[in-house]
C-alpha cells in the first residue's frame, strides 16, 4: 500500500501493476467531461493523469507539459530575493518595465540576434502567454477591414485559444510539407487576400521542432513587408537548436531571426526555457522600433491613441496586468546581465533536454514507435524540448488513451494544428535520468502486448 496525505487527511492507495485497468482510466476521462482525449487541452489531460496517478498509486512518466525541469539561475534568484528584502513587493511597477531590465534586454537581442532596438520598445511581460495576448489584442485591431492572425503550424494551441476568446479570426497551415522553397508560394497564398493582421510562429517549433532557416526567414519577412502583416516570433527556446555552435555574446553565428528581414515584427522571448526561470512567469516582448511609432487609424476604435506602440503599452498591457512582477523584473535583469557579460553560458545549461531526447526517441524507435517529424528539410530532426511519435494503426487519441494505461502522458498532434493526426507530442523536460529504465520497460511491455492484439 502507498500512503498519501491528501487535504490534512491519511489515505491509502492499492499500490497498482502496469497496464492500468482500462475502466478506471476511462471512468477518470469521462468524469472530466472529456469525450475525446485526442481533443483535450494540455491542461486537461494534466488534470486526468493526476487523478489516475492518485488512483493507482503509479506514477507516470509525464511527457504532457512543457514544464522546464531544471534549476532556476542563481543569479536570477539571488537578484529577486534582494529585491524582495528592498522592499519592491510593496510598489506596483511601472508597465513599461524597470530601467535595468529594458537596458539589458535590448543588450541581449543585439549581442544574441544582431538586431538593434531601443531599450524602450523592450517590455517585460507575464510569460510570452501575456505577451501573445497583447499582440493579438492590439495587433489584430490595426485594420478594420482584416480577419486576425496567420498560425504557421504546428504550434502551441493555447495561442488559437487566445484568439477564440478574444473572438477573432485566424488561419493555419501545416508547414512541414512547404519547406525551403515551397513556402513562399503557400505563404503567399494565405495572405493574397489581404486578410491577415500577423503571422505567428516558433523556432525552433513546438511541437515538431523543426528550425526556420535565414533563407525562410527571408521569404516570410519579404512577405509580411508585402501585404504589411506584423511577425509575431516566438522565441521561446532561444538558441535551443543544439546542432548550432553555443550563442555567444556578440558573435555569430546568432539566433535566426525573421527581424533581420522586415520592420514588422515582434519578439517573444521566454524567460522560462533558456533561463530556467519558468515559475516567476517572466518574459519579454521586443517591437521593431519602426512599428512602435507606426500609426493606424483603426487602432483609435479600441485604444485612446493611433499609435501602435502607446496601444500596446497603456492599453492592451495596461488591460491585462497593470505590469509585470516587480521583483521576478530584477530577477530577468540579474540573468541577462551575467549571460550579455559572457559569465553565464545559458545554452550548455540546457543542452540536457537535447541528451535526454536523443535516448528517449532511441526508446521509442526500438519498441516500434516512429518519429512523425523526423526531418528538418534535409537534416535529421534536432535533438530538443519536444520529439513527436505515433504508433503504427493507431490514431493520436487512441494512442494516447493507451499509453495512459501504461504510465506513459503526452498530448495529441490535433490540437496543434498538425495535419498528423496519428502523432502525439513528448517533452522531455521531466522526464528525469532515473526514470528512463521505467520509460524503456513501459514501452516494451507495450509492444508487446500490441503485438499480441
Amino acid at each position: 500500500m502507498v500512503r498519501r496525505f491528501l487535504a490534512g487527511k491519511e489515505t491509502r492507495v492499492a499500490q497498482s501493476t502496469i497496464p492500468l485497468d482500462a475502466e478506471s482510466v476511462s471512468r477518470r476521462i469521462r468524469e472530466l467531461g472529456v469525450r475525446d482525449v485526442g481533443v483535450a487541452s494540455i491542461r486537461e489531460i494534466k488534470r486526468m493523469v493526476d487523478l489516475i496517478e492518485a488512483d493507482s498509486g503509479q506514477a507516470f512518466v509525464r511527457m504532457e507539459m512543457g514544464i522546464p525541469g531544471l534549476p532556476p539561475m542563481r543569479e536570477g534568484v539571488e537578484a529577486q530575493i534582494k529585491a524582495l528584502r528592498d522592499g519592491v513587493a510593496a510598489i506596483y511597477p511601472d508597465i513599461q518595465g524597470i530601467e535595468p531590465l529594458k537596458r539589458e534586454i535590448a543588450r541581449f537581442v543585439r549581442l544574441f540576434l544582431g538586431v538593434t532596438v531601443d531599450a524602450e520598445h523592450c517590455i517585460p511581460t507575464v510569460g510570452s502567454m501575456m505577451g501573445a495576448m497583447a499582440c493579438f489584442m492590439t495587433l489584430n485591431h490595426t485594420w478594420a477591414s482584416r480577419e486576425g492572425t496567420l498560425f504557421i503550424d504546428p504550434g502551441f494551441p493555447v495561442q488559437k485559444m487566445q484568439c477564440r476568446v478574444l473572438g477573432q479570426g485566424f488561419r493555419s497551415f501545416d508547414v512541414y510539407d512547404h519547406r525551403g522553397p515551397r513556402l513562399g508560394p503557400k505563404l503567399e497564398s494565405m495572405l493574397a487576400d489581404g486578410k491577415v493582421s500577423s503571422i505567428l510562429y516558433s523556432s525552433p517549433n513546438n511541437p515538431s521542432w523543426i528550425c526556420f532557416t535565414d533563407e525562410e526567414l527571408r521569404t516570410i519577412g519579404a512577405l509580411a513587408t508585402k501585404y504589411d502583416a506584423v511577425v509575431i516570433e516566438d522565441l521561446a527556446y532561444f538558441a535551443m537548436d543544439f546542432r548550432k555552435p553555443d550563442a555567444k555574446p556578440g558573435r555569430p553565428p546568432y539566433q535566426p531571426t525573421v527581424a533581420h528581414y522586415t520592420d514588422n515584427y515582434v519578439l517573444l522571448i521566454s524567460g522560462s526555457k533558456a533561463f530556467s526561470y519558468a515559475g516567476e512567469r517572466i518574459a519579454m516582448m521586443v517591437v521593431a522600433d519602426a512599428l512602435w511609432n507606426r500609426r493606424f487609424p483603426d487602432l483609435k476604435r479600441f485604444f485612446a491613441s493611433d499609435q501602435l506602440g502607446h496601444a500596446l503599452l497603456f492599453g492592451a498591457i495596461y488591460a491585462l496586468s497593470s505590469g509585470t512582477s516587480h521583483s521576478a523584473q530584477y530577477a530577468l535583469a540579474a540573468i541577462l546581465e551575467a549571460v550579455n557579460d559572457g559569465k553565464v553560458d545559458f545554452v550548455s545549461a540546457v543542452k540536457e533536454y537535447g541528451e535526454k531526447a536523443r535516448i528517449m526517441k532511441r526508446l521509442f524507435v526500438e519498441n516500434g514507435f516512429d518519429i512523425v517529424y523526423d526531418k528538418d528539410l534535409e537534416e535529421p530532426i534536432a535533438d530538443g524540448f519536444y520529439f513527436t511519435f505515433s504508433y503504427p494503426g493507431m490514431s493520436g487519441g487512441q494512442l494516447l488513451a493507451e499509453l495512459f494505461r501504461y504510465g506513459v502522458s503526452a498530448i495529441t498532434l490535433a490540437i496543434t494544428g498538425s495535419q498528423r493526426t496519428e502523432g502525439l507530442r513528448a517533452c522531455t523536460s521531466l522526464v528525469r535520468r532515473e526514470q528512463l529504465p521505467v520509460l524503456e520497460e513501459r514501452l516494451r511491455r507495450f509492444r508487446e502486448d500490441h503485438r499480441r492484439g
